[in-house]
């Protein structure tokens, strides 16, 4: 049995083995709301055999939405659509997870087939928040600085988020904390300049973090998994580093979070990221290492081989492919066959394999 395809048992819950669809914005929602295109979208990978298929970030307010097409978690009205995606996703053997998020100062943005610059709130956008009153380029408007009565009303939302999740069937949440969004926002020294106990040094920049994951995991499920996606370094020299992100494993692990998925990037856009083949994965090897927390393993991971290799060498207890599963819903699959094992094949695609 190769080691892609042995099971993993995290708390209550035995995902068939370590393949993760990673979130990946559609920027199909109206108001928040999964359609009949996330279904497909979502569904095909679990039919495809992933062993965890994860939502796009799925936004906890309306202002912390990336675009105005962007996946919600903000409403009950939300629970019904989610849950009958999450339903699918389970009964076809896969476990269903939803990650939650707020883009911060990256919110209010037109999709990127329409460009990607920010809506103007005469044309529907909206005053995006963040820890500083810095905008993420220079001539975009600057976000609104978060008071700590606002921060506090985040937390709970994000709180009311898993339990949404709970509510629509879904037995993984992931926390956002990557990519320049809200909670890295606060991590990261480049965009906090903040003068309180939520910035200044590393305790102050980590607070909001941990209070989000705490507010999630008391809402979510003790028998459920907790992950949080954290961009492991900003790329930049004066930005937050590798190290950083090992002392924030570290405290994350006994407030409940159970796995950390390691990304990277994302804070500012002149950051000279270093792009190749599995290029995040010794951040995950790193932090698994020296804090023991389970990892997940993202970027540029496309190869059977190259993904079995990195779970058999104790990188990463997971890995998260995004692209490649664009590309191929039925990756897990073709993988089995490369590698010589079993796969959980649909009874109605048997005869293609």
């Amino acid at each position: 049995m190769p080691d892609l395809f042995s099971p993993l048992t995290v708390r209550g819950v035995t995902f068939r083995n370590r393949i993760a669809v990673s979130p990946m914005c559609e920027y199909s929602s109206v108001d928040g709301f999964a359609n009949d295109w996330h279904l497909v979208h979502l569904g095909s990978r679990a039919v495809g055999g992933a062993g965890l298929v994860l939502t796009e970030a799925a936004a906890v307010e309306p202002r912390g939405r990336i675009s105005p097409a962007d996946l919600g978690i903000y409403r009950d009205e939300h629970i019904e659509v989610l849950a009958r995606i999450a339903r699918f996703i389970r009964d076809r053997g896969a476990a269903a997870g939803v990650q939650i998020a707020h883009a911060g100062r990256k919110g209010s943005t037109r999709a990127p087939w329409e460009g990607g610059a920010v809506i103007p709130e005469s044309e529907g956008g909206w005053q995006c928040v963040a820890p500083s009153p810095i905008p993420f380029r220079p001539g975009e408007p600057a976000p609104a600085e978060l008071t700590q009565s606002a921060i506090a009303g985040i937390v709970e939302a994000f709180a009311a988020a898993a339990r949404r999740a709970a509510a629509a069937g879904f037995q993984v949440v992931e926390i956002h904390g990557a990519h320049g969004y809200l909670i890295d926002e606060f991590l990261s020294p480049l965009s906090n300049r903040r003068g309180d106990e939520y910035g200044g040094g590393f305790d102050g920049r980590i607070r909001f973090a941990l209070e989000v994951a705490s507010a999630v995991r008391a809402a979510w499920p003790e028998f459920l998994p907790l992950f949080m996606r954290i961009s492991a370094i900003d790329w930049v020299e004066d930005g937050w580093q590798i190290q950083d992100s090992v002392e924030l494993a570290r405290r994350l692990q006994p407030m409940g979070v159970d796995l950390i998925d390691c990304s990277s990037g994302g804070i500012v856009p002149y950051a000279k990221v270093q792009v190749g083949p599995a290029y995040q994965t010794p951040f995950a090897e790193r932090i698994r290492h020296e804090t023991g927390v389970l990892t997940g393993a993202v970027g540029m991971i496309t190869e059977p081989r190259q993904a079995d290799a990195i779970v058999r060498s104790s990188q990463a207890d997971i890995v998260f492919l995004a692209r490649e599963f664009l590309r191929d819903p039925y990756w897990p699959l073709h993988a089995a066959k490369t590698l010589g094992a079993q796969a959980a094949i649909p009874k109605q695609y048997g005869r293609a394999f």
